[in-house]
């Protein structure tokens, strides 16, 4: 049960004088079929100023707020007009409006100075928000998106407890303070230990992520440091849920001497060694395997995934740990029952990052032996990042054209939609889908899915949006 909170900032407490972040108006762009805001005449391009005379700062405030049964809320339409509208409703009952922002004061930005931080290892002149450093426990709470703890004033810290933001995921690296400090180049990333504990002590919960740099905090260091978030994770309500270890990605346009190496197929079994003695350490003590390789480490190492059932309930799949085993479950049953022939020969070219596609390969084969389906699968490198092993997320327009340009692509091209940006046909080196289109002369279909690919390489068209 979250406690009631003291949430937003009073209308009539602004000081529009002051030089600290004031929230600005949420900006509506979508209002849901049937919901109280189409009942109201919300439409897009209005703004809500104030609920019950608080101005939200951000969703979480805008969801806490919407909970009283009586709401007054403060709009400004379109138009610029104001309205002040009265209404009672049931507390579970939400307002069907989407923002264009999920932030309404600004992004926290990160204070660290990290080497290996992928933000930084981008060539320049790119859209900008591929340059924002998101380090803001909100995203982390509504997204998943991992954090440092690094910036956090006092205030924050007061909210997360009053608010029950819970749980948040949180980039260790290493619980060593020195090491962490020096990782992070921030004297604050020491105090890791002590945050850990104070999530603990009011039975609140994060997700770790390790991200470990060959030579500075892999072996004992990455030892130690699951080692020390495991004592938090035991108990009716355990302060630490999982713990995710990542490799390192570094790219061609990362600074010269920066210290870092690139993860080898003798570091990422070095790794797999270490890390799975103590799952077995955790699954006895525990309950869990607790601490996760993500996939990438046995697919740089050439060896064979673990079983589906050893990632448990995929705590961190968003963050690759499991996320190739589960796709390959569902290719299996998306593909369980083929026809035995098409009505009309259909030739498919699917593209895929290079480190992926010896695991795809048994399904690749058990499609084209359906009678008229020729699925051509391409596994390509990144010369655009400067990588030869790549997840399929990072490939850019330019790596397309670069691995595609020339070959015979058949009748289609099938992309997954992880290479564009969220609702927009964009690569990420700005790159549009309808220049690529262009450029290889081959209709392209983006699949959002494993049920998605099996469908439109039989020829229908694909369920998802």
């Amino acid at each position: 049960m979250w406690n009631e909170p003291s949430a937003g900032v009073a209308v009539a407490a602004l000081d529009l004088n002051s030089s600290a972040r004031q929230p600005v108006p949420a900006v509506v762009v979508a209002v849901e079929s049937g919901s109280i805001g189409e009942e109201l005449g919300f439409e897009p391009g209005d703004q809500l100023l104030s609920i019950n005379g608080i101005r939200p700062r951000d969703l979480i405030d805008y969801r806490y707020l919407c909970v009283d049964e009586e709401l007054r809320l403060e709009v400004r339409d379109a138009a610029g007009d104001l309205h002040q509208v009265d209404l009672e409703k049931d507390a579970d009952d939400g307002l069907g409006l989407e923002f264009s922002e999920a932030l309404f004061d600004g992004l926290r930005q990160c204070n660290n100075a990290c080497p290996f931080c992928f933000i930084d290892q981008q060539p320049p002149g790119r859209r900008s928000s591929l340059y924002l450093k998101d380090d803001d426990y909100r995203l982390s709470f509504l997204y998943g998106s991992y954090l440092t703890l690094t910036n956090l004033t006092d205030a924050d810290w007061q909210r997360i407890e009053q608010q029950r933001l819970s749980p948040l995921f949180v980039s260790v690296h290493a619980t060593e303070p020195e090491l962490r400090a020096r990782l992070l180049k921030n004297p604050r990333a020491g105090l890791l230990l002590d945050q850990v504990r104070w999530f603990a002590e009011r039975d609140l919960q994060i997700h770790a992520q390790v991200v470990v740099c060959p030579g500075i905090n892999d072996g004992d260091s990455l030892e130690r440091t699951l080692q020390d978030l495991g004592e938090y994770a035991g108990g009716d309500w355990p302060a630490v849920l999982s713990a995710a270890v990542v490799p390192v990605g570094l790219t061609r346009f990362r600074p010269d001497q920066d210290g870092l190496m690139a993860v080898s197929p003798e570091d990422a079994r070095a790794v797999i060694a270490r890390v799975e003695p103590l799952q077995l350490e955790f699954q006895e003590r525990l309950g869990s395997r607790f601490a996760w390789l993500s996939d990438e480490w046995y697919l740089m190492a050439g060896l064979p995934l673990p079983p589906r059932e050893s990632y448990e309930d995929l705590p961190q799949q968003e963050n690759g740990v499991g996320s190739i085993r589960a796709f390959l479950e569902s290719l299996d049953a998306a593909s369980a029952d083929l026809p035995s022939c098409l009505d009309q020969p259909l030739h498919s070219s699917w593209v895929v990052g290079r480190l992926v596609d010896q695991a795809l390969a048994p399904v690749t084969a058990r499609l084209n032996g359906v009678d008229g389906v020729t699925l051509s699968l391409y596994g390509l490198p990144s010369p655009y990042w400067g990588q030869d092993q790549v997840v399929t997320g990072l490939l850019t327009g330019q790596d397309l054209i670069q691995g595609l340009e020339g070959c015979n692509l058949g009748d289609q091209l099938l992309l997954p939609s992880v290479m564009l940006r969220q609702d927009e046909p964009v690569f990420l080196d700005d790159m549009t889908l309808a220049e690529l289109e262009q450029r290889l002369s081959v209709p392209i279909r983006i699949v959002h899915g494993a049920a998605d690919i099996v469908t439109v390489v039989l020829g229908h068209q694909p369920k998802s949006p």
